[in-house]
């Protein structure tokens, strides 16, 4: 990323980056499905277009299940924000490196 010079205004600086789209822009503009089968090999192009919705696919995903915790536990995992039951995950595995299931 370039750094912009002190003596040029931002408003130059963004200029020249990403000039502002003409009317003329516009008219020449294409749908990407018409363009990346004419610049890219066929098979990138096809990846590239496929919808791709939700998580990526994993060999071992997650289950989802109910767990009744106290209080003041789940109060502690919430507090430190996003990604907490990622964190009460990786404690009940380490929990499990020094215990045996019943």
């Amino acid at each position: 990323m370039k750094t912009k010079p002190a003596h040029i205004s931002q408003a130059d600086w963004d200029a020249v980056d990403s000039p502002e789209l003409t009317p003329e822009d516009f008219a020449k503009m294409r749908p990407a499905r018409e363009v990346l089968y004419e610049i890219l090999p066929r098979e990138t192009a096809d990846e590239l277009l496929t919808k791709k919705r939700g998580r990526p696919p994993t060999k071992t995903p997650k289950k989802s299940v109910n767990i009744r915790l106290a209080p003041d536990i789940l109060a502690a995992f919430k507090s430190t924000g996003k990604g907490w039951q990622t964190r009460i995950d990786n404690a009940l595995r380490d929990w499990l490196k020094g215990h045996k299931p019943a």
